[in-house]
């Protein structure tokens, strides 16, 4: 039975291992953005499993009309602030627009993560090419977050923020990128805006943890950027959303009802799928 953080006992560290234990065991992984150390201290006490520092920030914060001008220097500085108030959390952080576009720049980009940021793994958009840059940083014992389906750093390629994978063809290559990607060694694949059943499909066939982000319940777990879950971003919410403030009284009580939903598997629902 689900019991919030605030009355149990310390939670041990989320590590990489444990969450393949997790995917093991059928625990949901319940994850958010995050980008200071002040939301890191509640998402901690609200029984988070994985802080992801991402380069939505960039809209979020920033108030940038897409993710391709964050720089490198600013996912450092958000990583450090997040890690500072944080203890159990695994923290991912994203590699930024063309910052892994080879894999020397790709290694120095996640070495100053890692480093100056405090990150316990990086997390890069894309299959293809991408592979060999997560195979290089896996055989260093780099832990590595794959993202595949809707990847904003190419909104521009894609024409917008749109559904992947809904024509056959397109279904296969992503269900054969995902088996790459976790062939080559990452530990945590991402999912955005992408069928349900072709999620459910992928999360059977491959061995590694897989997040959703507008992909299903059957996902081993969840992610939604905070503040759209908070209901505070500018303009039109995302339709894989759900403003879990609303009706309580305060954040701490949505952060709280948002772990549980995902640990239940009551988040998402119909919908707020594809």
């Amino acid at each position: 039975m689900y019991t919030d953080s605030a009355s149990s006992p310390a939670r041990p560290a989320i590590t990489v291992p444990s969450l393949r234990q997790r995917k093991k065991g059928g625990e949901k992984i319940a994850a958010l953005t995050c980008y200071d150390a002040s939301f890191a201290t509640r998402l901690d006490a609200a029984g988070i499993d994985v802080a992801l520092v991402g380069d939505s920030l960039g809209m979020v914060v920033q108030g940038m009309s897409s993710t391709l001008p964050v720089t490198l220097d600013h996912m450092v500085y958000h990583c450090a602030a997040v890690a500072r108030g944080m203890r159990t959390p695994l923290l991912i952080a994203d590699l930024p627009f063309m910052s892994y576009r080879d894999v020397p720049t790709a290694m120095a980009s996640a070495a100053r993560l890692m480093a100056e940021g405090s990150a316990a793994m990086v997390k890069l958009e894309g299959a293809g090419w991408v592979v060999e840059v997560i195979a290089a940083l896996a055989e260093r014992d780099i832990p590595v977050c794959a993202h595949l389906g809707l990847t904003p750093q190419s909104v521009h390629k894609l024409g917008g923020y749109r559904v992947q994978g809904k024509l056959e063809a397109d279904a296969a290559r992503l269900l054969n990128d995902a088996k790459a990607i976790a062939a080559a060694g990452a530990d945590l694949l991402v999912l955005e805006c992408v069928p349900a059943e072709l999620a459910r499909r992928i999360t059977a066939e491959i061995p590694i943890p897989t997040i959703g982000i507008g992909a299903g319940v059957d996902c081993d777990g969840q992610v939604l950027v905070l503040y759209d879950m908070l209901g505070i971003t500018p303009g039109r919410r995302p339709r894989f959303s759900k403003d879990f403030l609303s009706g309580r009284g305060s954040i701490d009580a949505a952060l709280l009802a948002y772990v549980e939903a995902v640990r239940r598997a009551e988040f998402p629902g119909p919908e707020h799928i594809y």
